[in-house]
């Protein structure tokens, strides 16, 4: 018996060293990277009482009633851009701008509002970054409170994970702060 046990031990401890191999190392931890071309701005004007300047990879296209969707192909982004007259509304119009953004409480981590105004220009508003896996990740209303309201909100065609698109939206929001800031009326 003893010598059974003996040999059984034995014939367990070989395999056991045959099955072992060199010692598993996990991989090192990486980080996808992601280069992005400086940003270089134009200066965009037509025929709609306003004028900016926009990021001159970014692709632009009008829409109806001087709205435009500013599309970034390589990012599958797209800034939407909307006028409306003021019509002695306003406090509606300011409502609305910030309903929408609002919307998004319920997938949001936070919600940092940045209030801009820039009475040389007549220009007021607020830009809005929304944190976490919000459809949008930034969004602004710009106004001269009398005759011009704009809003801008920026969507990636992709589903929201904010981590994977923290790049892309970091460069997006910096264009369309530079949208906001060059906002001039005519």
């Amino acid at each position: 018996m003893f010598k059974k046990i003996i040999t059984f031990s034995i014939l367990l401890l070989s395999l056991l060293s045959i099955s072992c191999k060199d010692d598993v190392l996990p991989k090192p931890s990486s980080h996808l990277r992601l280069d992005y071309p400086e940003a270089k701005y134009v200066n965009f004007e037509n025929g709609c009482p306003f004028a900016f300047e926009m990021n001159s990879e970014a692709v632009i296209k009008g829409e109806k009633d001087c709205g435009f969707t500013i599309t970034y192909p390589k990012m599958k982004a797209t800034i939407y851009l909307t006028y409306k007259p003021v019509n002695n509304d306003i406090n509606k119009l300011l409502r609305d701008a910030q309903k929408l953004t609002y919307e998004h409480v319920i997938k949001a981590d936070d919600i940092l509002e940045q209030p801009y105004l820039n009475p040389q220009k007549k220009v007021y508003g607020m830009f809005y970054q929304v944190d976490g896996n919000a459809a949008t990740n930034s969004q602004f209303y710009a106004t001269d409170s009398t005759k011009h309201f704009v809003t801008g909100s920026v969507y990636f065609y992709a589903k929201p994970n904010f981590d994977s698109i923290m790049p892309a939206a970091s460069y997006v929001k910096n264009d369309m702060q530079r949208l906001m800031e060059t906002l001039k009326w005519k």
